[in-house]
């Protein structure tokens, strides 16, 4: 059957039908949104025109629309309430992506003491409701240690509102005027007065350092990212407070004891932001470069299955240094010759371990200690929270977090990070520590990673024909010790079997 389109209407023009039907067409939608149409299309008096452009063709549908006068200003949008944020350079207090706090709300919600205005409007429970009036006698207290009065240390705040406020991000609601300063100077004042107790050891008539408990969660509220305020408004107060008294010690000293129990000097107190990020400068960066990130790593066991030899870094700074993960490769022996590999039979035989030469012939991952308990987790999410914020492109909190979970994907994995001491953990069970770390990575973007050189040289390694074989090898033969011994024996009884075939023939003229 042949199928014929219809002929084609001898019109001048396909635009003009269209362009008559269009202003049809608007006259019977707005019939179909109000009975009260008629107002609209018949009222010259009272309407406006306004013209607006389509995307698709725009000198044909540039149209001029009817609008009654009195809707004008209903329908006038104001651009200004839709421009992008504007990020001020002193910004670095953030409230937590959704998308991170979605994966876990309670590590970013501070529990016993509100700081800053992040929660500040916040519906208190009875206990925090006991711990803001005691913010407050804290802060009477404090002026019975200095000379000058509370108007003193309000100017100073006053001075510095402006600054104040831009260190927080735009989406924070920020109190007005004076409720602003006493804000700031009240949380300030606590935090100063409860470092300067913590340094005198005034353990005892204190309330929150006399109980332990009390003490680990106001410490565990204070490294919160939404629970901060900026470091330099802490140490300007401070410094005042020292001119008055003559007290020696700095205020990131303070600091350093407080949450480390340590007085080194981390950094440079002019790079503190606040302490959540004084949190982050404990940990020295990796001294890799950044490079792409990573897409593809091994697991912990696969590794070690192929030959891969784990090992926990020692020494004196080992917390400060657990980022610091390095790839020790082996000798220029082992590299020619793959065949010397003999990893396999340190099953078998453990002690061959303590011969450095042997030792030397293995390729090593060297990582550092990680104590893990029921703070960890809430400590790193915020680390990484602030550098998802503030430091994308030197996120090696981040990167750490992401190259542990990928060498840990189930129990097994962490059970072997315990048994070679890179792991000690107060978990209860080897799969809680994996559930932690592969939950941790979740929502994380990566930019760039400073263990780039490093999984490069571990998916190489794995990759290695030599080294796969010896993973078959490990996994059918020398799985544990018992199965290792029997084929090293079932070896010597074929060698010998061997021989004594042979020997009629070979051995006959010995």
């Amino acid at each position: 059957m042949n199928s014929r389109r219809p002929p084609k209407p001898n019109l001048p023009s396909k635009s003009k039908p269209s362009k008559l039907l269009a202003p049809m067409r608007y006259v019977s939608i707005t019939s179909c949104h109000t009975p009260d149409w008629e107002k609209w299309w018949k009222n010259p008096e009272d309407v406006g025109l306004y013209q607006f452009m389509g995307k698709d063709n725009v000198p044909f549908h540039t149209e001029k629309i009817a609008m009654p006068t009195s809707y004008a200003e209903e329908t006038i949008i104001d651009i200004s309430l839709f421009r992008e944020p504007n990020w001020d350079p002193d910004c670095c207090i953030y409230k937590v992506p959704k998308r991170l706090r979605n994966v876990k709300n309670a590590a970013y919600t501070p529990k016993l003491i509100l700081i800053g205005p992040v929660h500040h409007n916040r519906e208190e429970p009875e206990d925090m409701k006991i711990m803001e009036t005691l913010k407050k006698r804290y802060f009477m207290k404090f002026f019975s240690r200095t000379k000058k009065i509370q108007e003193d240390f309000e100017k100073i705040v006053e001075e510095k509102k402006d600054k104040i406020r831009h260190c927080y991000a735009e989406e924070i609601p920020l109190p007005e005027g004076k409720n602003f300063v006493d804000m700031i100077l009240l949380d300030s004042i606590f935090i100063i007065e409860l470092f300067l107790r913590s340094d005198a050891k005034e353990e005892e008539n204190d309330y929150i350092l006399s109980k332990p408990w009390l003490k680990d969660g106001v410490r565990q509220d204070l490294i919160l990212l939404e629970n901060q305020v900026p470091f330099f408004i802490l140490n300007e107060l401070y410094q005042d407070f020292v001119t008055s008294t003559g007290y020696q010690a700095s205020f990131l000293t303070l600091a350093c004891k407080y949450f480390f129990n340590s007085e080194e000097k981390i950094c440079d107190e002019k790079k503190v932001k606040h302490f959540t990020d004084l949190q982050r400068y404990f940990f020295r960066p990796p001294n890799q470069k950044p490079g792409d990130p990573i897409e593809h790593r091994h697991s912990a066991t696969k590794l070690e299955m192929a030959g891969l030899i784990f090992q926990t870094q020692k020494g004196p700074e080992k917390k400060r240094s657990l980022l610091n993960v390095q790839i020790q490769k082996c000798n220029k022996l082992s590299k020619i010759f793959p065949c010397f590999n003999c990893s396999w039979l340190w099953r078998c035989i453990p002690c061959l371990k303590k011969i450095p030469y042997l030792k030397r012939m293995q390729t090593h991952l060297v990582v550092p200690h990680f104590v893990v308990d029921n703070k960890t987790e809430d400590l790193f999410r915020n680390l990484m929270a602030l550098e998802q914020c503030h430091y994308p492109k030197e996120a090696y909190i981040c990167n750490y977090i992401l190259l542990l979970d990928f060498l840990i994907n189930n129990k097994d994995d962490v059970e072997l990070l315990v048994e070679e001491g890179i792991i000690v953990h107060s978990l209860g069970s080897n799969e809680a520590v994996a559930e932690m770390v592969n939950k941790l990575g979740h929502e994380i973007v990566e930019v760039n990673s400073y263990y780039h050189d490093v999984a490069e040289d571990l998916n190489s390694y794995y990759r290695n024909l030599w080294n796969q074989n010896m993973a078959s090898l490990k996994t059918v033969y020398f799985r544990d010790v018992l199965r290792g011994t029997a084929t090293v024996v079932g070896i010597i009884v074929l060698v010998v079997t061997i021989m004594n075939f042979l020997r009629p023939f070979v051995f006959k003229h010995i």
